[in-house]
């Protein structure tokens, strides 16, 4: 459905998206997740011809945003984080508007307004101004508006930004729902909604994809890496260090503060799939060191997305 090879985006010198490559097919909801900063918005923006890029390939279908912007943006409804809309006009009247300027051919503008105050839970408030709404109901509206046309394409900037827990969930459900019959990207700097909402997570960082997968794709691989907490007495630190940073899965050995007993606290970072406590209880045993504690604790998805954008 959409294909980006080789995207590049500058502002005034400073690169906003750097060379991605980026496969979304038909039907899938995919998570554009990231820090601020890390190209989300410009992506969204290119994908649906409001900026040029600067170099790269994209494809729409077999359309070109460079050649065939009008056909593709009638197959596309597109949802920024400030929504454009009218504020001081009652939300059937905006709707009936934006059906007016879309020129959309409808034989019966009433009823597809109709149809999506059903699908959006918005009928109570059709006869309210949009600035009286809270932000809930507005976001709800704006979806509304961006799916009046029913694109195959739905491209959603920060959906939830600014909402409360329940309106949260509210709008994570709708876009589950609206996922089920078409493409849907959403940009996002929280983990929890990308891995809530979405089927497939990529993972941005400074322009430049770092992670790409499904959200258990991306957990499996975090399960590889996990970290082991160790608590010795009668331990030497240099000594500990070197005979545990040769056990095999150990990648490295991190000093920490140890408790006012004396004892020597060291975290264990360790990579591989199979569990390394055995081989590290070995090597303490073979040294006659005493193991206070030895704790395991795998590394969160959070932990991930953490180093990932702040590493590359």
């Amino acid at each position: 459905m959409i294909n980006i090879q080789g995207l590049s985006k500058y502002y005034d010198g400073v690169c906003a998206v750097d060379d991605l490559d980026l496969n979304v097919p038909a039907g899938e909801i995919l998570g554009l997740l990231g820090p601020n900063g890390a190209g989300k918005t410009t992506i969204l923006r290119v994908l649906t011809g409001y900026i040029r890029p600067t170099s790269g390939r994209i494809r729409i279908g077999e359309m070109d945003p460079a050649e065939d912007i009008v056909p593709i943006k009638a197959r596309i409804g597109y949802l920024p984080e400030s929504i454009p809309i009218y504020r001081n006009l009652l939300v059937y009247d905006f709707l009936r508007y934006m059906i007016r300027v879309r020129g959309l051919p409808l034989e019966d503008p009433h009823a597809r307004i109709k149809e999506m105050g059903k699908v959006f839970a918005i009928d109570s408030v059709m006869h309210k101004t949009v600035g009286e709404l809270s932000k809930g109901y507005l976001q709800r509206v704006g979806l509304a508006h961006a799916l009046l046309h029913d694109p195959e394409i739905l491209i959603l900037d920060e959906p939830t930004s600014g909402l409360d827990p329940n309106q949260i969930l509210e709008i994570r459900s709708l876009i589950r729902e609206v996922g089920r019959e078409k493409t849907v990207i959403l940009s996002t700097h929280i983990l929890s909604e990308a891995e809530a909402t979405c089927d497939r997570i990529a993972i941005l960082s400074q322009g430049r994809t770092v992670a790409d997968g499904t959200p258990q794709e991306i957990k499996n691989r975090a399960r590889q890496h996990r970290s082991v907490t160790l608590e010795l007495k009668n331990a030497d630190p240099e000594q500990a260090r070197s005979s545990l940073e040769s056990v095999s899965g150990v990648d490295r050995v991190v000093p920490l503060d140890g408790p006012e007993t004396g004892s020597l606290l060291l975290r264990l970072e360790c990579s591989g799939g199979d569990d390394p406590r055995e081989r590290i209880y070995q090597s303490v045993k073979s040294q006659d060191w005493i193991l206070l504690q030895m704790s395991q604790e795998a590394r969160s998805l959070e932990n991930i997305f953490k180093e990932l954008t702040l590493e590359s």
